[in-house]
């Protein structure tokens, strides 16, 4: 459904903000650890997430990504979605035609446009805070080896 840059992007957010709640500060290669994803690909995430609002970089010594509590909890999955993959997931046609719309619909564009819908509001609904909640209450995981 999401780009595993999107995936990834949302998976660094969420442990960033989890940490940054400890008030620590996490490093490139943390983030890429935990998520599992290369260092080189992680920092080009970082970057762009960086530079659309939703993650603070701290340079020098004691630098780091933080994400504060007030951020955590203004920040919504759509807005991480929309920064990495813009708006696709909510035109995207369920059997990636190119041209699928009202006008001249795929065998399954009024079904799929629910769910669309349904993802929409999700995502807008969903913030950052409440995900970090889960997974320090044990409920969810953010990756396999917390399950080991």
């Amino acid at each position: 459904m999401f780009s595993k840059t999107c995936e990834y992007g949302i998976k660094a957010l969420i442990f960033v903000a989890m940490q940054s709640g400890l008030q620590k500060r996490v490093s490139l290669n943390d983030i890429a650890e935990e998520i599992n994803s290369p260092v080189s690909f992680t920092a080009k995430i970082l970057q762009n997430l960086v530079k659309s609002g939703l993650l603070k970089s701290l340079k020098g010594p004691t630098g780091g990504f933080v994400i504060d509590e007030l951020m955590a909890e203004e920040i919504t999955l759509s807005r991480i979605v929309s920064a990495i993959d813009g708006d696709a997931v909510y035109k995207g046609c369920g059997l990636g035609l190119d041209n699928c719309d009202e006008d001249k619909p795929c065998p399954v564009h009024h079904k799929f446009k629910v769910v669309r819908d349904e993802l929409r509001e999700m995502l807008e609904r969903t913030t950052l805070k409440e995900l970090t909640i889960g997974i320090h209450d044990g409920l969810t995981f953010l990756s396999r080896k917390e399950l080991e």
